[in-house]
């Protein structure tokens, strides 16, 4: 199966990117912490090129903490500042608006060698649909100034946001690339509500996640739907998942879509537990 989503806007907010980049110093990248890799977008890193960037992990407190501290390391590794952040937690942002003034204070010391007077540095934010850029954005400038919503797609042009006196911040709408190569990719994507849900089968998503969860997180299946290791075909569990949730139908047959929503209901709300789908 190849996914493919690329609406209008998305092909012009990748345009607007690209002839925006020459304005900023450095970039902010979104990426959600449950799937940190299949939430970079590749075709961003082409048009980002040599541009200084660093990377947020959102939504960390709906992931496995363990596995987001190794994804820290991993970007680390790679030379590329990362942090974790929970939205709510005001400490996170705070280490937001540090990671980014140091970042910036780079570029201005090389203006001030020029003889240029020193101004706020600018940063391009960026990021896939969903992952919390809207919310992000006001929290950094401490009031409601980006919508926000739990649909894909609200953002859909580019504003400055002044955040204190430490940097100006570019807002960019979240930006999908036009094909998933990797299939995986595009299933760890759906699972978070990244890509709209009528876009695919919703009980292909959820027999992936199953599968994953039944190899790292076998303990929350057993918790929350009395589902153990020996239960190993997906028919039966879903017939148990119905079965104990009520998704049924006239005639007390399970309802496999019902049954599909409840249980991704259940992961991108963090009732399934703190889970990440992929690891460094």
């Amino acid at each position: 199966m190849t996914i493919q989503w690329f609406p209008g806007h998305m092909a012009k907010a990748k345009r607007e990117v690209e002839q925006k980049l020459k304005l900023v110093d450095f970039v902010i990248e979104l990426v959600d912490a449950r799937a940190p890799f299949s939430s970079q977008n590749p075709m961003l890193q082409q048009v980002l090129q040599n541009k200084p960037k660093m990377i947020v992990l959102m939504k960390k407190d709906l992931a496995d903490i363990a596995v987001t501290d190794k994804w820290l390391s991993y970007f680390n590794e790679k030379k590329v500042p990362a942090v974790s952040v929970d939205v709510n937690q005001k400490s996170d942002i705070k280490h937001v608006i540090q990671l980014a003034k140091d970042l910036g204070q780079e570029k201005m010391k090389k203006l001030e060698k020029k003889g240029i007077n020193p101004r706020p540095a600018r940063a391009m934010i960026v990021g896939i649909p969903n992952v919390g850029k809207s919310t992000l954005i006001n929290r950094l400038a401490n009031k409601k100034i980006a919508k926000t919503g739990d649909r894909p797609g609200i953002t859909k042009q580019q504003l400055w946001i002044k955040i204190k006196k430490d940097f100006e911040l570019l807002d960019t709408p979240g930006i999908l690339w036009p094909k998933f190569e990797d299939q995986d990719v595009g299933y760890r994507l759906a699972a978070i509500g990244t890509i709209k849900d009528q876009l695919l089968s919703l009980q292909d998503i959820v027999a992936f996640v199953i599968t994953y969860m039944q190899e790292y997180y076998p303990q929350y299946l057993l918790e929350r739907y009395d589902i153990g290791e020996n239960m190993n075909d997906m028919l039966d569990i879903f017939e148990k998942i119905g079965q104990q949730r009520g998704a049924l139908e006239s005639g007390g047959h399970v309802n496999f879509d019902k049954v599909s929503d409840i249980f991704l209901r259940d992961l991108r709300t963090g009732r399934l537990g703190k889970i990440t789908l992929e690891q460094p």
